[in-house]
This record gives C-alpha cells, structure tokens and sequence, in this order.
C-alpha cells in the first residue's frame, strides 16, 4: 500500500503544476530579471558543476548549461515529477548533454553525493520548504569547498495585512470590511501563519545559512513601499479578480465567489472597485539575494 503522506504530497504537486503551466509565460518573464542578478552575485564560469533546485520546467536550468558550457556538468531537481518530465524533454529537444534532472526534495538530496557542486542556485524555492534549515544543511553538504549557494527568495512576512488601517490585500476596505474578512477567512484557512511561504523573515535567511555551516554569508534585500500602487501593477477589476497572490491559493475573485452572496459581492464591488483599478492602495515588495560560501 502507497504511503498516505506520499498521495497527498503527489496530490497537491499536481495542483501546482497545472497552476504554473497556466501561468508559464508570466512567471518565466517574471522571474527571469532575478536570475539575471543571481548569477551576477554568482558568475557561473565555464565548466562548473551546478545544482539548480526547485527547477521547474527547467526554464533556469537550461539558462545555466548555457553558460558552464557542454564541459560543465548541470543537474536540476524537483519535487514533482511532472515538472521533471516536462524539463527533461525540453532538455533533450535542446540537445543539452550536460544536463540532466531528478525528483528530489530541497529538503532531502540525498541521492547527491556530498561536496558533488560548485554553486547551487534555487529561486523562489524557500517559500515552499517547510524545514528550511535541513535544506540549507543539504546545500551545504553537496557543495564542494569554496562552492557557494546563490538564491532569491520573496519575502511575504514584510507585507503587514494586520494593520492599524484594516484593509484587503492592500486597498482600505472601510465599509465593507465585514465582507473583506469573510473573504479572507477564505485564504486563513488555507495558508495560516505556519505557512513555508509566511514563517520566515530576511533576518532568518543569515541564521539558516550560518547554523548550516556557509561562512562569507552574503544577503542583500529589496524593499519597496508606495501608497499608489504603480502603473506596471495596476489592473482592472476583472483582471484582479483572477489574480492569486501564489499558486497555493485560489484567485481573488474565486474566493470572493466562495465567501459572499450576490448581494454581498454587489456591495464589496461598489466598494472596492473604484479603489482597485485607480491605484488607490498600499503596494508592499520584499525580495531578498543571498550568496554564501561554504569554506575552503
């Protein structure tokens, strides 16, 4: 008989892969402008030995066989095997002989063999790791000497949602605060504050990296606070109603449909809208660079 656990997580690994080939497109560019500073942290030389975590569709991975070169050796690993299937197809129809994939957990590698890499990269991975400290310590034991570990990460516990202000994700809610609750209930109960993608800060990122061992820990955060959300981030109504805040939570407008009447939606729009497409709101962005070096 199949582990419970195992189906669960097997499960869940294919709700999030059908939400990322959705929305492909948008997170690849979205997300391409953070790996360019990674590695401008952490110059990939030619012929390296490099463990991409969290790979994905191999998007990344394919990006740094580029650079080490067909003498470098890359490997790319993921928890879910569908992501794995798609990128080792990709890899082959590239024709990339150095690079291959592995199901595997940023918690658990151990399939890798220890000081096996010269640099490991992951990029928005953390968010989804429970235990982070056991992934940093397996990072640090497949690195070779002198290797490093190169990684962004968002950092959602700087948005402060429990405000002074009551408010919806944002946008002050005022009179129909009763009715932004409900909706946010919605999301509470499914990622609460023990959530991987809310229970750190960027000052835990230096403990984890430091308790695993890496000297020369190196971390640089971004953070942007505006009260006029910019024109890049400003959508219409329709348009925000399907937007979801990351791939383990139904969209806005889904959750809306679950938490209030016909009426109450009604109200909530009147309120809201207005708000929304013109920008009124509070725009929060924390990301975080980390480069640390595992020592000679």
């Amino acid at each position: 008989m199949r582990d419970e656990n195992a189906i669960v997580v097997e499960a869940w690994n294919t709700v999030l892969f059908d939400k990322f080939v959705r929305f492909r497109h948008v997170l690849t560019h979205g997300l391409s402008g953070h790996s360019d500073e990674m590695w401008r942290r952490l110059p990939i030389a030619e012929g390296s030995r490099v463990l991409d975590v969290g790979c994905g569709f191999g998007d990344t991975t394919l990006r740094i066989a580029a650079a080490t070169g067909p003498q470098g050796k890359v490997v790319g690993v993921d928890c879910a095997a569908n992501f794995i299937d798609m990128a080792t197809k990709e890899a082959r129809a590239a024709q990339l002989e150095q690079v291959s994939f592995l199901v595997a957990d940023a918690q658990d590698l151990s399939a890798l063999p220890g000081e096996s890499f010269d640099a490991v990269t992951l990029r928005s991975v953390l968010i989804y790791v429970p235990d982070k400290l056991k992934a940093h310590r397996e990072f640090f034991r497949v690195l070779k000497r002198g290797g490093r570990l190169s990684y962004f990460e968002p950092i959602n516990s700087m948005s402060r949602y429990g405000q002074e202000t009551p408010d919806f994700f944002g946008f002050p809610a005022g009179p129909v605060q009763h009715l932004a609750d409900k909706v946010l209930k919605v999301f509470a109960a499914i990622q609460g504050p023990g959530d991987p993608m809310l229970n750190f800060q960027e000052r835990d990122l230096i403990d984890l990296a430091e308790d695993a061992g890496f000297e020369d820990v190196r971390l640089t955060v971004d953070f942007t606070m505006s009260r006029t959300i910019p024109l890049p981030q400003r959508l219409s109504w329709d348009h925000w109603l399907k937007q979801s805040g990351n791939p383990k939570i139904p969209a806005v407008g889904e959750a809306i449909d679950q938490a209030l009447s016909p009426a109450e939606q009604a109200e909530f729009e009147a309120h809201m809208r207005p708000q929304v497409e013109s920008g009124r709101g509070l725009f929060r962005l924390g990301r975080a660079f980390m480069v640390a070096t595992k020592g000679a």
